[in-house]
């Protein structure tokens, strides 16, 4: 006991005092200066042009994004706040749900005046629809709350005026709604009904006395939900509603009410209330919205669709009722297509950010009192994020694709658009997801600050895979569109035509018994692979819908059985589509080191496609040995993208403000002297 006492007696005498302690041979300690920062552009070098490389993954209207980009940077509404020397922009998440939405709302107003929002539903042709997705991108990138606000005012209640009004509408809402003297919600989904949006509860009646609709909500779970723009700020709104005319219910159809005044007072017969504190989006005011036997003017339908007489008779072209609920769900077609795009984004974001910080951040010796080693240059680092860069290469090409065909979208290619959206929408979204997460794990404890936006970003982002449509009934829906063009090309004996279905007209591809490392990186390759799958799963899918259907199965019950096939096929029809658009992008291009880096960018999106996928063993289209050899090319592929990492993400053409702190100068921004 004494003794103990007069160690600890000593221990902390030599502490107060300062005393060194003795130390024996064995555990002689080296000095070592302090870590600091060194930029990762003065050790690694670019060996193709990162500005051309830009072009091609942003696709259209760069000095536009650019201009927006300075817009933002330049005020001082957007949070600007300096860190080790660099200028920052990014929400303040500290805030309250109120001040967060109301910062959103003086934000809008900045970019109003700045004329932003200059065609957004008044411009017309392709450059117009272009411009707009450009503008909105950007938008996303700072704030995902001001995107979907702004989405939900332009892209939803606008474009539902737009595209399912008629000149009536368009004359006396457009140029306001663009201009923001009014403010517009879209209220379709409700308490009891999200996806099925058939089985909405909220009814509409016509009243030929008066020459009004009526609108009421039924019951409660019939309220409307998650309506963006309600809780404080809307004006107006579309309501989705059942339509019964004449005791017959005509199906879903689509209406304007106004719910409050422009003093900003809740309408007559309605009501509101607030869907409060969220994971994210707090920005956002989301509100529930009841309707007490509203009335609204007949002309108030917006009626290219379908129309009402003042006498009360029923009017449509579009005789088949799944034909004229597909023309009233459009307007969801652009808010997949956004969604999609903003997830390839903020990857890039995530992306850029987590590998600037292993380029500088480094952890452990591999040799007695060597130095330590950068975090990219281990290669399960590597592992960790150079596959979920050739991804977001791939969908960025996807995405680009993508918004070609919807800004050049005809009558005959909406369905098409339909399709690739949802399949799109749902594998960008959840590819967000699973890349949020391991770039904030990459980023170690700095990717849970706020500032540092990756960790955050989890939150704000994971909406994206049920809104505008869950991301599983998406594929199950992709799947049904699949199925019905396979059993329609059998039955009449025709061929695949669209869907890039048209390889299905091809004798069956054949994968060769022991593949080679160059063989593996063949494009040919690679492509034959994505075939056959796609092609074998589809024909197992109908097989087992046709299935089900003989044992005394409806169609529906036999698709909702088959789904685990379902969610096989879905990823392999996205997969082979990216793929695809990722050859087309890079079969444009001249030989050099450009094309030769996107090369190996496309084999890393094709290998670790094939990798993550267990179709590829389970239905024997790879032999193990085969299967091995793909696994072997990924840790090569890492390494030789490896030196072309800082180029690669630089070439996503962020600017350093929209990044955070650990992208840079870590050290200094984490200093005693930056808290000041």
């Amino acid at each position: 006991m004494d003794d103990r006492v007069s160690r600890r007696t000593e221990i902390l005498t030599n502490h107060l005092l300062r005393r060194a302690q003795p130390l024996s041979p064995p555990f002689v300690l080296h000095p070592h200066r302090c870590l600091s920062y060194c930029p990762p552009e003065l050790c690694n070098e670019f060996a193709f042009d990162a500005r051309e490389m830009r072009r091609l993954m942003d696709g259209h209207n760069l000095e536009d994004r650019d201009w927006l980009f300075s817009i933002i940077v330049q005020s001082a509404l957007f949070n600007r706040r300096e860190r080790a020397g660099r200028i920052f922009v990014c929400p303040d998440y500290n805030q309250s749900m109120e001040q967060q939405r109301e910062a959103t709302m003086k934000r809008i107003g900045y970019l109003v005046e700045r004329g932003v929002f200059r065609g957004w539903l008044t411009g017309e042709g392709p450059e117009e629809e272009l411009r707009k997705l450009a503008l909105h991108e950007v938008i996303g990138m700072y704030d995902h709350s001001l995107a979907v606000k702004l989405g939900v005012h332009y892209f939803l209640w606008g474009g539902a005026v737009k595209f399912l009004g008629t000149k009536r509408h368009h004359d006396k809402w457009l140029s306001a709604t663009e201009n923001y003297d009014m403010k517009g919600c879209f209220a379709m989904s409700e308490l009891g009904h999200g996806s099925n949006v058939r089985g909405i509860e909220t009814v509409t009646t016509y009243d030929s006395n008066t020459g009004e609709f009526v609108i009421n909500t039924p019951c409660e779970s019939g309220q409307k939900y998650w309506i963006g723009g309600a809780a404080n700020h809307a004006t107006h709104t579309i309501v989705f509603s059942q339509l019964t005319i004449n005791g017959s219910n005509q199906g879903v159809h689509a209406f304007i009410a106004q719910i409050r005044d422009s003093d900003g007072n809740i309408c007559r017969n309605i009501r509101i209330a607030d869907c409060g504190h969220k994971t994210g989006l707090n920005g956002v005011d989301n509100g529930r919205i009841w309707f007490d036997n509203v009335r609204i003017p007949r002309e108030n339908l917006l009626n290219s669709v379908a129309d009402v007489s003042a006498s009360g008779e029923y009017l449509s072209a579009i005789k088949n009722v799944d034909q004229r609920f597909a023309a009233f769900l459009a307007p969801l077609t652009s808010g997949r297509v956004t969604i999609a795009v903003s997830a390839v984004y903020m990857s890039k974001i995530s992306l850029a950010i987590a590998i600037r910080y292993a380029l500088t951040r480094r952890a452990f010796s591999i040799t007695p009192n060597g130095p330590e080693v950068l975090l990219l240059d281990y290669p399960s680092h590597q592992r960790r994020l150079l596959p979920l860069l050739a991804k977001v290469y791939a969908m960025s090409f996807a995405a680009n694709d993508l918004k070609m065909m919807y800004v050049k979208r005809t009558p005959s290619s909406n369905k098409a658009i339909h399709i690739i959206s949802s399949a799109y929408k749902a594998t960008f979204t959840w590819n967000n997801m699973r890349t949020l997460q391991e770039c904030r794990e990459a980023c170690g404890g700095q990717g849970v600050k706020s500032e540092n936006r990756v960790g955050h970003f989890m939150g704000e982002f994971d909406v994206q895979s049920t809104f505008e449509g869950d991301n599983n009934v998406l594929m199950q829906q992709i799947c049904k569109a699949l199925f019905a063009e396979y059993v329609a090309c059998q039955k009449k004996n025709k061929p695949f035509s669209g869907l890039g279905l048209e390889h299905m007209n091809k004798p069956l591809p054949v994968i060769p018994s022991q593949l080679t490392s160059s063989t593996v990186r063949s494009s040919e390759f690679q492509i034959d692979l994505f075939h056959l799958r796609e092609r074998d799963l589809l024909r197992r899918f109908s097989e087992e819908v046709s299935e089900h259907q003989s044992r005394g199965e409806s169609k529906e019950s036999a698709f909702i059985l088959s789904y685990q096939l379902a969610e096989d096929l879905g990823r392999a029809f996205s997969e082979r589509a990216i793929l695809k658009t990722f050859m087309d992008a890079e079969s444009t291009l001249p030989a050099g080191s450009l094309k030769n880096v996107l090369s190996q960018l496309r084999s890393l999106y094709a290998v670790i496609s094939v990798d993550e996928d267990a179709t590829f063993l389970r239905y024997g289209y790879l032999s193990t040995e085969n299967a091995s050899a793909v696994r072997k090319e990924v840790p090569k592929l890492c390494a030789e993208l490896r030196p072309h990492a800082l180029a690669l993400v630089s070439s996503f053409g962020i600017p350093d403000a929209f990044l955070s702190p650990i992208a840079y100068n870590w050290v200094d921004s984490n200093s005693w002297s930056s808290q000041l």
